[in-house]
């Protein structure tokens, strides 16, 4: 769209014998124009983001359980309080700690997710105590409504719009997915934050690299560059909560050099080649030592103690050759990261609710967080059946048509090469591609919440198509062009309105709520979900 809108602008230029000078010229070929979305692009994302907030903050405490993996994980973000690394707990620990009387054992325990998700959980339950339900969950309600507000500006930006900006952000707002795992103490929530946080970094680096190259000279070099920064250690952060987030470091800095590339091009470089690649190596120097830094630091914890599991393997294994030059504990931690690899690459034991990643497509196996039937007279039933389930399942609307967006955006991608397109496809398939290295591996659905955000930015592509649909004065009317976004505007409006409704017919299924065993029936639309 931006180099549509260049050429648009150069054709007229040319046609009016304008001569613009070189910054000028400059600056329409990088697309720099300002954006400002005024007072309602605050407004807009923080209408969204209150949406979030009122979806996922009530009744956070129900069920009182540990549900799916929060027994792991609640009760490791415990034991880093105490003890600053994960300790093993005795056999009927989830009854006592239901009870609200947690009691660890002192013998450290064998984790094999980094310990930054944990540690984010731990706050909540510092705050609220660990008897709280809400206080082992408040973490994950609270990344996962500020994602939804992050969504809002980044789609704003990307496409230039207050209305599509808000159109991501009630999307993800309503969107059950996305709304179950900001209600569960599991560790993907944050994942997906900080990868989304780093995408909307590297976006503001993009712009204002853009910026500075229009105004200066197209060979400038462009040292400094904090929003950059700032992606490393977000990035850094997200691998510090699952190790599979090295799957966007990699990606991301494979599209940051094409960007720079692009970048050095438009301005009219004469070696942009050369110059895009110095500024890669730039990055390289600069992002991945912050980025391995911030993972670091999430174990200090580990590394400060003398108790973790492993943290002492270097005193029974002295250090030969190049290891001599390596610190003691970090090669105790090296050695740690390569047992747990052996785990994630092998563990594949059987489960009810495990899929693979092809099923996630089309969300052919939601995962049952929680599900209990209750009988005439017991918690509130008035039928002579009724179930209570957490289920995370997807809006069915939001991730069928995602789907087909998908397709779209890389079908307009081939053909425009718009960036923005190409950008949506490489978060996709990150967090998409990844597991398909892994294919005899126990997987699960809601591993997908990491690239949910890159789903519903396709959908806000489509519809911004939709929009431009009927709206090139070339062709059109100014009487046809506003008719037209009328209509336009209307069709996008209905989709967010039908896929509202949806959501309010599945809101039971994702909070909890006891319901008949008819209604529970009645949104088990595919055997696969029961």
């Amino acid at each position: 769209m931006d180099g549509t809108l260049t050429r648009r602008r150069t054709s007229a230029a040319h046609l009016t014998g304008a001569r613009p000078d070189d910054r000028d010229l400059r600056r329409r070929r990088l697309g720099v124009e300002p954006f400002r979305p005024g007072l309602l692009g605050w407004i807009v994302p923080a209408l969204a983001t209150l949406l979030a907030a009122g979806l996922r903050l009530p009744g956070l405490g129900r069920p009182h359980l540990l549900i799916f993996d929060e027994t792991y994980y609640a009760k490791d973000a415990y034991a880093l309080l105490i003890a600053g690394h994960e300790l093993v707990w005795p056999e009927d620990a989830d009854t006592a700690w239901l009870a609200g009387d947690p009691a660890p054992t002192d013998e450290p325990s064998y984790v094999v997710h980094p310990p930054l998700g944990k540690w984010l959980i731990a706050l909540g339950i510092q705050a609220l105590g660990p008897e709280s339900a809400a206080g082992w969950r408040i973490s994950a309600a609270v990344a996962g409504t500020l994602s939804v507000l992050l969504v809002a500006l980044i789609a704003q930006r990307m496409f230039r719009s207050v209305l599509l900006g808000g159109v991501a952000g009630v999307l993800t707002a309503a969107e059950g997915h996305h709304l179950v795992m900001s209600r569960v103490a599991l560790l993907d929530i944050f994942l997906m934050l900080f990868v989304l946080a780093a995408f909307g970094a590297l976006l503001a680096d993009r712009y204002q690299g853009r910026r500075r190259l229009a105004d200066s000279s197209p060979e400038a070099w462009l040292a400094w560059r904090p929003w950059r920064l700032l992606a490393g250690v977000l990035l850094g952060a997200a691998v510090a909560v699952k190790l599979s987030a090295l799957a966007f470091l990699a990606v991301f800095g494979v599209l940051v050099i094409l960007w720079d590339l692009q970048s050095r091009r438009d301005a009219g470089a004469r070696r942009w080649g050369a110059a895009g690649l110095r500024d890669a190596g730039l990055a390289v120097l600069t992002v991945l030592p912050v980025a391995v830094l911030t993972y670091l630091a999430s174990w200090g914890g580990w590394l400060r103690s003398q108790t973790g599991w492993g943290r002492l393997w270097h005193e029974s294994h002295p250090a030969e050759g190049l290891g001599a030059l390596v610190p003691d504990p970090l090669r105790s931690l090296w050695q740690y990261h390569l047992s747990a690899t052996d785990f994630h690459t092998g563990l594949d034991a059987g489960h009810d609710y495990a899929s693979t990643p092809w099923t996630w497509l089309f969300m052919g196996r939601p995962v049952s967080f929680h599900y209990e039937s209750y009988e005439q007279g017991e918690a509130g039933c008035a039928a002579s059946r009724c179930s209570q389930a957490i289920l995370d399942l997807a809006n069915p609307v939001i991730w069928w048509a995602g789907l087909a967006a998908l397709v779209l955006v890389c079908a307009l991608w081939l053909g425009r090469r718009d960036w923005r397109h190409g950008a949506i496809l490489s978060g996709y398939a990150a967090g998409f591609a990844v597991w398909l290295l892994f294919p005899d591996r126990t997987m699960f659905f809601f591993y997908t919440i990491a690239y949910h955000p890159f789903l519903i930015l396709s959908l806000v592509a489509v519809a911004a198509a939709v929009l431009r649909t009927g709206t090139d004065p070339a062709r059109f009317s100014s009487r046809a062009i506003r008719a037209n976004r009328r209509r336009n505007t209307v069709v996008v409006l209905c989709f967010l309105l039908l896929a509202t409704a949806v959501s309010i017919f599945f809101l039971p299924l994702w909070t909890g709520e006891t319901i008949t065993y008819e209604q529970w029936r009645l949104r088990m639309w595919l055997p696969s979900w029961i």
